[in-house]
């Protein structure tokens, strides 16, 4: 099964069906399950911000459905995605 590294909170947030986009720089054929994978460094930032003190890091953490990939065409839909991402996050 494939598995994916994500910093702390965002790996809590895809687990909680908050997070519905993550972005990479890479494109992946892969479609169906995976296993999320939380680094052993949190984003203090994001943790202080959504209320978080304390996530397991450095495991294994649970699992999501990678359906679809979006290939970004210019920095506008990028930045459109990326804003509504966010503010989908605060709610």
């Amino acid at each position: 099964m494939k598995a994916l590294s994500i910093k702390q909170p965002w790996a809590e947030l895809i687990l909680e069906g908050k997070k519905t986009i993550e972005i990479r720089s890479w494109k992946t054929k892969h479609r169906g399950y995976f296993i999320i994978h939380s680094s052993k460094r949190p984003d203090r930032y994001a943790m202080n911000f959504f209320g978080f003190s304390d996530l397991p890091c450095g495991y294994i953490i649970g699992y999501a459905k990678l359906t679809d990939i979006i290939e970004y065409n210019s920095k506008k839909e990028f930045l459109r995605d990326k804003y509504n991402q966010s503010k989908r996050n605060i709610q």
